[in-house]
């Protein structure tokens, strides 16, 4: 097994840079790398014995592979196809080929490590690679989103290896458990380069515009899987370290409830799915044991959801409720939107039930209150009007061939929505059949009697360039304090 895990995690690496000399199949190539990472993660999701490979047993360096790990290898494998397939037919190059496959890769490599260095150095390949893609236009505005992220990445990261480093020292081990006893201030520069590198709470300030100005098949990857990796150590800590657990679940509550209050009054599509998996990201924490699945129902379900919108005539919501859209189109839109929202059928009704199940008594409310909101939010589009004639997918001014693989992308993550079910086929009682069902007609009704027509334009200040450093230096006292206390 330590040989077949080996040479999974290097495959990646070895068909990226292969694609050079193999351009006229670099999107075979890529699919075929996201199919192995795809049985991979389905094998450690079915049959959840962990395998646990020491690397270097003196400085710690390990890898744990179980079914937490397989669930987001998982959702990395559908979304990356997925992305492949949206650009099969656009005149995308073997370099974009090339990083997605690296980052698909590095990635991967993030949800089987169990020693603080290696994710160190699998985080900054992410960094790398994720810029490059965002930059891929090579327009101004692309290469400076670009920038942007990259630096506040790896400002993040240098936290994060300043707080490694000072582990080290004190335990001689870069082992997840040697965070037990550590000082508290590598603590402290651990979580919050992990929180800014995750897009959590005021640290993921960075995400919306970044999200937002990407590609959308860039934006599908960066909030289906990426921002996953900065949040899967801290699910790794607190299973590990129950010590942990509470710092874990209370930075889950507070970002699902700041996320969701400003994704219900962004106008943006792509800044409300942006803003919206800021709050999603806080669900998967609020639940660490669960965490896996509900990761899964998301990635897939925002993938698609970011894919679509990058279709739609504009980017304006309120532009698109004055305007009816292609019916097909916004049935994508509404299937992975119900799935987000918790309705039975799709997934995310199964995500939504077992991750309550697994919620401290004080958390239950507060995200009871963060799931309304989701249920508001995705009303924007679920509502949006549409219709069967003439304005339809032509209006996106996209060839036939290139639609193709679009709907192709779209079945598959859809179809991935719903198959998933099988995971937790246990939620379907009446019980939990009817709970979701209500809060649904509730947040409809919030919708349609206060948002529908309520325009407040929040200030973006805070999500200035200068800003970011900043917020992350509070975040940092904050964490002082949280650890000390």
């Amino acid at each position: 097994m330590m040989m077949l895990t080996l040479a999974w995690i290097t495959l990646p690496l070895f068909v990226g840079f292969s694609i050079y000399l193999l351009p006229k199949l670099a999107r075979v190539l890529a699919v075929a790398v996201s199919l192995v990472s795809l049985a991979y993660g389905l094998w450690h999701v079915v049959y959840s014995d962990p395998v646990v490979l020491s690397l270097v047993d003196s400085f710690g360096v390990s890898l744990l592979v179980d079914q937490l790990s397989g669930f987001f290898v998982l959702t990395n494998a559908v979304v990356t196809a997925a992305v492949v397939l949206y650009c099969w037919q656009s005149d995308k190059s073997a370099f974009f080929y090339t990083q997605a496959i690296i980052l698909h890769g590095s990635v991967n490599s993030v949800f089987i490590c169990a020693d603080l260095i290696s994710v160190y150095v699998a985080l900054e390949v992410i960094g790398i690679a994720a810029f490059l893609l965002i930059a891929y236009p090579r327009t101004n505005r692309a290469v400076w989103v670009g920038l942007r992220y990259l630096f506040v990445s790896n400002t993040a990261m240098l936290f994060y290896l300043l707080g490694t480093v000072l582990v080290y020292q004190a335990n001689h081990s870069f082992a997840f458990t040697a965070l037990v006893g550590a000082p508290v201030e590598a603590i402290a520069l651990i979580f919050l380069g992990l929180l800014s590198k995750g897009g959590i709470f005021v640290s993921g300030l960075w995400l919306p515009p970044t999200h937002g100005e990407a590609e959308s098949p860039v934006s599908a990857l960066l909030s289906g899987v990426v921002v996953k990796a900065g949040v899967f150590p801290r699910l790794r800590f607190s299973l590990m370290m129950p010590e942990f657990d509470p710092v874990v679940r209370f930075f889950g509550v507070t970002t699902a409830l700041f996320g969701v209050s400003f994704a219900v009054f962004a106008v943006d599509t792509k800044r409300i799915l942006a803003w919206s998996t800021v709050s999603q990201l806080g669900l998967i924490l609020a639940a660490p044991m669960v965490g896996g699945f509900y990761a899964l129902t998301h990635g897939l379900a925002k993938a698609s959801l970011f894919l679509t919108v990058g279709k739609l005539p504009s980017r304006d919501i309120e532009i698109l409720k004055s305007n009816q859209i292609a019916t097909k189109l916004w049935i994508a839109l509404a299937m992975a939107s119900l799935s987000i929202s918790g309705l039975p059928l799709f997934s995310g009704f199964g995500a939504k039930v077992l991750t309550g199940d697994n919620l401290l008594p004080w958390q239950t409310v507060w995200l009871n209150i963060a799931t309304l909101g989701t249920t508001i939010l995705f009303a924007k589009f679920i509502f949006l009007p549409h219709t069967h004639g003439k304005q339809s997918v032509e209006m996106v001014d996209n060839s036939s061939a290139e639609l193709s693989g679009f709907w192709l992308s779209i079945g598959l993550l859809i179809g991935g929505l719903v198959l998933a079910n099988v995971f937790y086929l246990e939620a379907y009682t009446f019980k939990n059949i009817a709970k979701p069902l209500i809060t649904l007609a509730l947040g409809w009704l919030i919708y349609w009697l206060l948002f529908q027509n309520l325009s407040i334009k929040l200030p973006r200040v805070a999500e200035q360039f200068d800003n970011l450093i900043g917020a992350m230096s509070l975040v940092l006292i904050f964490l002082f304090w949280m650890v000390m206390a």
